[in-house]
């Protein structure tokens, strides 16, 4: 019942109360998520520091959704070097509104990373390359999907050498279904969704997860994004213009998408060489995987263990 629900949210807090246990360290947010504001926060029985998420619950749902419960519980359990560890849940009641996400902390995402940096070298994109990859095909393998991986969503850590990436609010989508639009100011991006999403398709699965992988592995050469479409339509163009028009033959039932046009144009794949610093940094190899994942039909889109054997990441 509710109370066994209760105490399985509040793992780690049986002996001081949830809100003495972590102290807020700075009173504006670090950041505004999809689900709600980020403050960065020390865990006051070990000194550790941590990130504070306060999810915004919908105000129409009653309380906590069971679902959300029980893929919260998976994501507690969900160890792995290249995914944002969740230390601790925390729901105040039952019939509360508030519910808090304690995750481990880390200093910047891979917009602010590559800003700082002005650029990445070969051999740092595919260390990135690399360890998102593993995050995803962790992930995957429990059959948890992210479904919003964007540069915003990788976080870097720099105590590690070399940089560590992790990915962060991986199986969120689901537990929170949608993100509560009355609260975030953050405009969603589409840069990174996957073309059957953007085509109308209800029936997806991890391939989505792999196209955002190919756009922003993409991106960490040319340093800027791929497919910045400012609406669905925009960014299918975008897509389209670069990578061709899909054809059946290329992708079947493609037509049978709700959102997709007999009368769109048909464009001509505009060839990656034509993409800049797509070479230097990642040469034929990288290219050949980077346009794997970026594969139009979702099933022959390479999978994140596939990826993983590719002669550009197993063959140095």
């Amino acid at each position: 019942g509710k109370q066994g629900t209760r105490a399985a949210m509040e793992a780690d807090s049986t002996t001081v109360p949830f809100e003495e246990l972590y102290e807020r360290l700075e009173k504006k947010p670090l950041g505004e998520g999809t689900y709600g504001e980020v403050f960065k926060a020390r865990n006051t029985r070990t000194q550790e520091i941590v990130a504070l998420k306060r999810i915004k619950l919908d105000q129409e749902e009653e309380g906590m959704p069971s679902t959300a419960i029980r893929e919260i519980s998976l994501l507690k359990e969900l160890s792995h070097p290249n995914v944002v560890k969740l230390l601790d849940v925390y729901c105040a009641n039952a019939s509360s509104k508030k519910l808090y996400l304690v995750f481990e902390m880390v200093d910047m995402d891979l917009k602010r990373y590559v800003k700082t940096k002005g650029s990445l070298d070969a051999a740092t994109c595919k260390s990135f390359a690399l360890q998102l990859l593993e995050g995803v095909e962790c992930c995957h393998t429990k059959r948890i999907l992210h479904r919003d991986l964007k540069p915003q969503n990788l976080l870097i850590s720099t105590k590690s050498n070399p940089p560590a990436l992790k990915i962060a609010d991986f199986g969120l989508a689901r537990a929170f279904l949608t993100p509560v639009p009355k609260y975030t100011h953050e405009v969603v991006t589409v840069w990174y969704r996957s073309p059957e999403i953007l085509l109308g398709s209800t029936l997806y699965s991890v391939p989505v997860d792999i196209w955002s992988c190919g756009a922003i592995i993409a991106e960490m050469a040319t340093l800027s994004p791929l497919f910045p479409g400012d609406s669905e339509i925009d960014t299918i163009f975008r897509i389209f213009r670069k990578l061709g028009t899909p054809t059946e033959q290329e992708w079947k039932g493609v037509h049978a998408l709700p959102d997709m046009k007999q009368s769109f144009p048909k464009w001509q794949h505009r060839g990656w060489e034509k993409i800049p610093r797509m070479h230097e940094i990642f040469g034929p190899l990288g290219i050949s995987v980077i346009a794997d994942m970026l594969k139009y039909d979702p099933k022959e889109r390479i999978s994140a263990r596939r990826a993983l054997q590719h002669p550009y990441f197993v063959g140095q």
